[in-house]
């Protein structure tokens, strides 16, 4: 039951970060007045597979909603934008229809996500898109049937697994990535350049160490300039260059914003006070971790669940009895028939080693180690990562010995 005693709560976000707090607010027994601002005018939805199953036509709409947990008696207002946050004043302003709306609240969750970085050089023709909702997969999907040549900008998980489902469907594709190869920033470089070889061995035209100088076409994109003066040609290009923390509507709010809300380890908000408790979750939220001792902002679906969860906890129970959220972070990627899996986070790792199988058969796991220690294993072998799961959690001697 909540110790703390609320009666107007509001979640500003209704993806899976948003949706799994106003879950747990009413499994934890919160029967107060509880209201969920959400961006788009969807239901909850899964994003995964937008760049993979669901680009490419063999998931069906129905099939990436999220089906409810629990239910959540909740005013729901969909197609509306936080506008601003009063704390002293507990006031949250929101644009609905077309209206401005002022919700009172005695706790706030905040999970509003991120939003795709726009492309820097202004505006771009017709034909050059963006990948983070369901409306956007639909109108790339739309062009997919007219077999484009598809150019991807941007090597992250989105860009390599989009280009990963265009070729799975016998498109042309060429993937343009600035750094040295694809994934760079997610995997560092020794294992990066594996999935750089996939591409390659898939039929992906990689273009890396080269970056984009504008795009060509009268009114419609015929093709892409890169920076070392090449020219390729494009009918379609999908331009994936990161998401920015959706925090401009907390300007003036006093939360500490920085890269996202500055959280501690139970999720409470910095900047937050005990008449107006804020917690926040999911890509708009970084989170101290306590194994890692760093701020961290995932940007994973996994996580953005399971925070959501803790923060809704949290904020029942109050600063008091809150139990810091140190699980160990974790996230998938699905690129052709090989299924990523990271378990933990290698940042400023200055080792890895491959502790199971063989790279060259796409069967294998690997650790990554920083002073010593265990920090974080990638696996290709499905599952196989959670058997390491305590050798980081206790930042097992690096490299760690093979669970049975």
């Amino acid at each position: 039951m909540p110790s703390r005693q609320l009666k107007e709560v509001v979640v500003v976000g209704a993806g899976v970060a948003g949706t799994r707090a106003a879950e747990t607010l009413r499994q934890e027994g919160y029967d107060g007045a509880l209201t969920i601002v959400g961006a788009e005018r969807h239901a909850p939805y899964h994003r995964p597979p937008l760049s993979k199953k669901f680009l490419t036509g063999q998931v069906h709409r129905a099939g990436v909603d999220l089906a409810p947990q629990f239910d959540m008696d909740a005013r729901v207002l969909r197609g509306a934008s936080a506008l601003n946050l009063d704390l002293s004043s507990r006031t949250l302003r929101v644009r609905d229809d077309g209206q401005d709306l002022a919700l009172p609240f005695d706790g706030l969750v905040i999970a509003s996500g991120a939003v795709p970085r726009e492309w820097p050089g202004g505006p771009v023709p017709d034909g050059v898109l963006m990948l983070r909702t369901v409306e956007d997969c639909l109108a790339i999907r739309d062009r997919l049937g007219s077999r484009p040549r598809v150019v991807v900008v941007g090597g992250g998980f989105i860009g390599a697994e989009v280009a990963a489902s265009c070729r799975s469907i016998g498109l042309d594709v060429v993937l343009v990535e600035k750094s040295s190869s694809p994934l760079l920033s997610a995997l560092g470089e020794q294992l990066a350049m594996r999935w750089a070889d996939l591409h390659r061995q898939h039929g992906v035209d990689l273009r890396v160490g080269v970056g984009v100088d504008g795009f060509v076409g009268n009114g419609r994109v015929e093709g892409v300039r890169l920076t070392d003066g090449s020219q390729v040609p494009a009918d379609l290009v999908i331009v994936g260059l990161g998401v920015t923390p959706a925090t401009d509507w907390l300007d003036g709010s006093g939360l500490r914003v920085d890269d996202g809300v500055i959280c501690d380890a139970c999720g409470t908000a910095e900047g937050s006070t005990a008449d107006a408790p804020v917690v926040a979750a999911g890509d708009v939220a970084r989170w101290w971790h306590p194994l890692y001792e760093r701020h961290l902002r995932t940007e994973h679906w996994d996580d953005a669940g399971r925070q959501g969860a803790a923060a809704a906890r949290t904020l029942l129970v109050g600063p008091q009895g809150a139990e810091p959220h140190d699980e160990v972070p974790y996230f998938w990627s699905d690129q052709y028939d090989v299924k990523l899996q990271m378990l933990g986070v290698p940042t400023d790792y200055d080792s890895v080693e491959i502790v199971e199988g063989d790279p060259g058969s796409w069967e294998f796991v690997a650790a990554y180690g920083r002073g010593g220690h265990t920090v974080a294993v990638l696996g290709t072998i499905t599952g196989r990562v959670y058997a390491y799961r305590e050798a980081i959690e206790k930042r097992a001697e690096f490299p760690p010995s093979r669970p049975g």
